[in-house]
């Protein structure tokens, strides 16, 4: 198989929608929702319900974060442009208008990537039109998701979950969060799964929302369970502990979410490069795609440099989702494409508001947000160091425990 590296045809009018959508629906109200910080952007729940109607009627396919479930039928002969790539690109448009706004879209969690990676039927049914969190991330640990300390312990036909989950997205709008627990610690990694806890369940509180350099228009929550009980029916996929597969079905979250956030951070590169290329050239400042880059400016010379990493990152996150529709293993090409559309993000953000000068470090335009909005993108989901720790293994073929 081959990657054509055109649009596919079927995909462009949802990317014009997105389009539209982050130039005339966020961008208007970007300033105003970093400035207003755990206050609500109403203005999306107009926007979930034009996604929900286009979802509807057959019209959008992959239209936000809930469209990465891997299709276990029988792949089409040829290539197969599905629902990663086309939310993919969807998300890299919203993401030119708002990250954090992106972020907060109803119905569009993270969360509902985890359901759509593990879930069996019966669960994709029930939890279908939920909006999900997910809670990972604990006190004594950051990246390294073997680590979890929270509890679940079997009681009837329930577990009582016991821990505190930090930098929880969406932790305190969200209809239910996705949460990591572990059933057995002494079974190490096997024993990890992941449970929906519904908003509202009795031992589940939302302990305090965080505040953050970026994405600000996004609420992050510390939320606290204690003694809550949730039905085991909210147990995603198998409750066996399977010691062969390690937690690789909660892990599987991640092939689907860190594409997600590389065309996060691709987007609001994106967005940079397109406003910092109108400031050079009102400066008088030609970039000339046909003259070598030591030929030319030394501003045109650096654009030129960051266009070429936006462009690897763009290209890696394709390839990521891409082979995600075609039933391909992509962990480390999903980490590759993370690592360094995280890293370019930040790099692009921050070079481009040197080009801009004065213009760049002011609140005149949405630059300097944009800077400090790319930074997390290099951070959740994994962080740049483990997602390189992770393509080393796979490159080198050596486990968890023979490369630390």
């Amino acid at each position: 198989m081959s990657i054509n590296l055109e649009t596919p045809k079927k995909i462009r009018p949802l990317i014009d929608q997105a389009h539209q959508v982050a130039m005339n629906m966020l961008r208007p109200i970007s300033r105003k929702y970093d400035q207003a910080e755990h206050a609500y952007p109403v203005e999306l729940d107009m926007l979930a319900a034009m996604i929900d109607g286009l979802a509807d009627s057959g019209a959008s396919e992959g239209a936000g974060a809930t469209g990465v479930r891997r299709d276990e039928k029988a792949v089409e002969k040829g290539n197969k442009n599905g629902a990663n790539l086309a939310s993919v690109l969807s998300i890299m448009e919203m993401c030119w208008g708002d990250v954090g706004l992106t972020l907060t879209m109803p119905r569009q969690g993270l969360g509902n990537s985890a359901i759509a990676s593990v879930a069996n039927d019966e669960q994709l049914k029930r939890f279908e039109g939920t909006w999900a969190a997910m809670a990972i991330t604990e006190p004594s640990f950051g990246s390294d998701s073997a680590a979890i300390s929270t509890t679940a312990v079997k009681d009837g036909d329930e577990y009582i979950l016991n821990g505190e989950k930090i930098f929880v997205t969406s932790g305190e709008r969200a209809d239910s969060v996705v949460v990591w627990a572990t059933l057995d610690k002494s079974m190490g990694r096997a024993a990890i799964k992941s449970f929906v806890v519904t908003k509202g369940t009795p031992g589940m509180r939302v302990e305090r929302l965080e505040h953050k350099l970026g994405i600000r228009a996004s609420d992050t929550a510390v939320i606290i369970f204690d003694n809550c009980r949730v039905p085991a029916a909210n147990l995603l996929g198998s409750p066996e502990i399977d010691t062969k597969q390690g937690f690789a079905g909660a892990m599987a979250t991640f092939d689907n979410t860190r594409p997600l956030v590389a065309a996060m951070a691709v987007g609001c590169a994106r967005a940079s490069l397109d406003l910092t290329r109108d400031v050079l050239a009102q400066a008088g400042i030609e970039i000339d795609y046909d003259k070598p880059a030591y030929a030319q400016s030394a501003a045109a010379a650096t654009f030129l440099q960051l266009e070429a990493d936006w462009e690897a990152a763009y290209l890696l996150t394709l390839q990521s989702a891409w082979m995600a529709d075609n039933r391909e293993p992509n962990s480390m090409e999903a980490s590759m494409a993370k690592a360094k559309a995280g890293r370019v993000g930040s790099d692009v953000t921050l070079r481009c508001i040197e080009l801009a000068g004065t213009l760049g470090y002011s609140e005149t335009d949405l630059l300097e947000k944009w800077g400090r909005d790319s930074k997390i993108l290099d951070i959740f989901e994994g962080t740049q160091q483990i997602q390189q720790l992770i393509v080393a293994r796979r490159v080198l073929n050596l486990s968890s425990a023979e490369l630390k």
